[in-house]
């Protein structure tokens, strides 16, 4: 009815059945077709994928952020603050009961009171009550109770009774070890309290290890004492030594003088050993200077009597730790480690102690003896970070 208009060259004709044609499936509607379940059931599972992959992304992170706290975690502030130190006394320095092997943390642990008497050769331990212990079962409670020993010669072991459902339980038991004065003054009473549990290992909620040597047994002693994170090195008599601090502020020099060590522990066949010492210092936990002295010959009591000086100026003396370590010298093998210890501004005990001596009395050398822990016990305390010498180039990374 209407006049036909021709349509000029390159024109497009409106496409008029478009509506009556469909596009051809894409790719995935293709795969989807193939499988055998409705279209709701295959939203829901690829759903659960993309969230499980989504928790476990969280996961990951989440454990990643936990175990960098935890190096960024810091220690507990047992440094000593140098203000006012020179020429002080050092009783506030050194905390009460403190001894050699006072690396463990008392946070949290609960308390245990105890008693100690000596007289006639023998020890009498009183266990008498124990508070504010830490929970290890799900109901919020325990079931404590204590195991005490002497070391290093583990030759009885006494036990109190279980005390059920309580964090504050009350022993009231008394135990007796025959020892004479010469063994007890090298000996360490370790009382472990453990929580019950009649289908698992036990497990320790804390512990106390006292040094006898150092007790005045004039009188009883009894009294409360923090409970301790349990040692992972158990107590070996390793021998003992002895050497002089000074410190003089105004030359930046410190000045170790090694004297002897006794008692040393044999690490050759004829029940001897070839002992020399290593003086190290260690700056911001990486290790800094190393001197060593000459080695004796066949002897577990050696006399050195050899000084080594250091340049440390007193901004440094606050973050420096000083490591004297006992070797076993050998021509044919590796040299063996016999003992170790390390003093600083964070150490603890005796060697805290002989370090505040130190700084408190500038200009005057110091001398005292220490009982020598295991390399592994002081290496896990200290963390020491390695360095990395590039040969032939003087520096370290």
């Amino acid at each position: 009815m209407f006049p036909t208009i021709p349509l000029a060259k390159g024109t497009v004709t409106p496409n008029t059945t478009a509506s009556h044609t469909t596009a051809a499936p894409g790719f995935i509607d293709q795969l989807l077709n193939k499988i055998p379940l409705p279209r709701w059931a295959i939203y829901t599972i690829f759903a659960v994928i993309v969230l499980m992959f989504l928790v476990c992304i969280i996961c990951i992170c989440a454990k990643c952020c936990c175990k960098s706290k935890k190096k960024i975690k810091k220690k507990p502030d047992n440094q000593i603050n140098l203000q006012g130190v020179i020429g002080s006394s050092t009783t506030s320095l050194v905390q009460h009961g403190s001894d050699d092997a006072g690396y463990g943390s008392a946070k949290n642990r609960g308390r245990l009171l105890y008693s100690l008497e000596y007289k006639a050769q023998e020890l009498t331990v009183g266990l008498k009550e124990a508070a504010a212990l830490t929970a290890m079962d799900r109901s919020g409670t325990s079931d404590p109770y204590v195991k005490v020993y002497i070391t290093p010669n583990k030759s009885k072991t006494f036990e109190t009774k279980v005390y059920r459902k309580t964090l504050n339980p009350v022993f009231n038991e008394h135990f007796t070890f025959k020892i004479d004065k010469a063994e007890l003054n090298e000996s360490t009473i370790v009382m472990k309290v453990f929580d019950f549990d009649r289908f698992s290992k036990h497990d320790i909620i804390g512990e106390l290890r006292l040094q006898l040597g150092i007790i005045d047994w004039n009188h009883v002693i009894e009294e409360w004492e923090d409970l301790r994170e349990p040692s992972k090195f158990e107590d070996e008599i390793l021998g003992e030594i002895c050497f002089s601090l000074r410190y003089v502020p105004t030359t930046n020099k410190l000045t170790v003088v090694i004297l002897e060590a006794k008692n040393l522990k044999s690490m050759d066949k004829g029940g001897s050993s070839d002992p020399y010492v290593k003086v190290q210092l260690a700056l911001d936990k990486k290790k800094w200077k190393r001197k060593k002295t000459s080695v004796k010959k066949s002897t577990l009591n050696p006399y050195f009597n050899e000084s080594f000086t250091f340049d440390v100026s007193f901004e440094q003396i606050q973050r420096v730790h000083l490591m004297i370590s006992v070797w076993d010298h050998d021509k044919l093998s590796r040299n063996d480690a016999i003992g170790k210890i390390f003093l600083g501004c964070d150490a603890a005990g005796n060697q805290l102690r002989h370090w505040a001596d130190m700084l408190s009395n500038p200009r005057r050398p110091v001398a005292q003896w220490h009982n020598l822990l295991s390399n592994e016990q002081v290496d896990s305390t200290l963390d020491l970070k390695h360095t990395v010498r590039i040969p032939f180039i003087n520096k370290n990374f």
